[in-house]
């Protein structure tokens, strides 16, 4: 019983698994996500370089882009080195302190990457419904302070889990069901009261994700009200298509989240494969498409990735 009660955190690792139950698929799968990882990092890297280097696009509406392209950056960097060395290089034990880093990593881009997304529904609806104040409300000051403020407001939502992990005693077994480290699968495993970790966690799930996707339906709602309102059929589509790369955004990155959230609640008896697998969905996706859609919908940035990949304009 003593050693039950000794606290995993200072003496002891996670097992990080991948897919053992797919057999000989897991090789197969394990390439699909490093292919992923690949695209997400270079299609993102590709964007900021073309922000940065095209004079057009230093506007509001970029800067936040770029701002999700480094938060998607940072989310194929906090996931990829636990998942290369489960699934590659079959070394799956992760040091305490370093999965609960990880965790703390993942979830605050997540959250950043929530934020910034009602951040660029704001400009949107700032550009259509008052596109004559657009210049004098997102000056280069308020993008600023928006961007700053998404990410101090992510890192204080965040903070406090790992703390209120390593409070806990961990004497149940410390295997992991994902090749990297989430709270909702850490939180299965102390054998003390996880009470306050179960509702922190749901208090800044409601505060953050809740908020921020009501926010952002809000917003379209005003735009769609302002966009009817336009006499002209081919100006009512122009409008809604300077909005398609955000509203695919939003999709790909809230559509995985309630997905996964449902097979949570709704799946249970679900094979474990499943659970593992809209959760890879949800990390590697969103960051792989979102510099595919941003590159297809903006003339700008498809124009300048033209000239770069063959030398030509378009």
């Amino acid at each position: 019983m003593g050693s039950a009660g000794t606290n995993i955190s200072n003496t002891s690792s996670f097992m990080l698994t991948g897919f053992p139950e797919m057999g000989a698929l897991e090789p197969l799968l394990t390439a699909i996500l490093l292919l992923l990882s690949a695209v997400s990092i270079l299609g993102n890297t590709l964007i900021l370089f073309i922000v940065k280097e095209e004079q057009s696009l230093h506007q509001p509406m970029y800067y936040f882009l770029s701002l999700l392209s480094v938060n998607d950056l940072g989310v194929s960097f906090s996931t990829l080195p636990t998942v290369l060395a489960a699934l590659c290089f079959h070394a799956p034990e992760a040091a305490f302190d370093a999965c609960l880093a990880q965790m703390f990593f993942i979830h605050f881009f997540s959250w950043t990457e929530s934020g910034i997304l009602l951040a660029m529904s704001f400009d949107r609806y700032v550009a259509i419904c008052n596109p004559l104040r657009y210049s004098t409300v997102l000056t280069d000051a308020c993008v600023a302070h928006m961007g700053l403020f998404i990410i101090i407001r992510s890192f204080c939502m965040v903070f406090p889990l790992p703390f209120l992990l390593k409070r806990l005693p961990f004497c149940k077994a410390n295997l992991l069901t994902h090749a990297y480290c989430l709270h909702p699968d850490l939180i299965r495993l102390p054998c003390g009261d996880t009470t306050i970790n179960s509702l922190y966690g749901l208090a800044i799930v409601i505060s953050a994700f809740g908020v921020d996707s009501v926010l952002t339906l809000l917003s379209y709602v005003l735009i769609l009200r302002s966009v009817l309102a336009i006499a002209s059929r081919e100006e009512r589509l122009k409008t809604l298509n300077t909005c398609a790369s955000h509203i695919c955004a939003v999709l790909i990155f809230y559509m995985p989240m309630v997905s996964v959230s449902m097979v949570h609640r709704f799946g249970r008896h679900a094979p474990e494969y499943v659970h593992k697998f809209m959760s890879l969905v949800y990390l590697f996706v969103p960051p792989m498409l979102n510099p595919i859609i941003y590159s297809i919908k903006t003339k700008e940035i498809r124009r300048r990735l033209h000239k770069i990949l063959l030398g030509t304009r378009l």
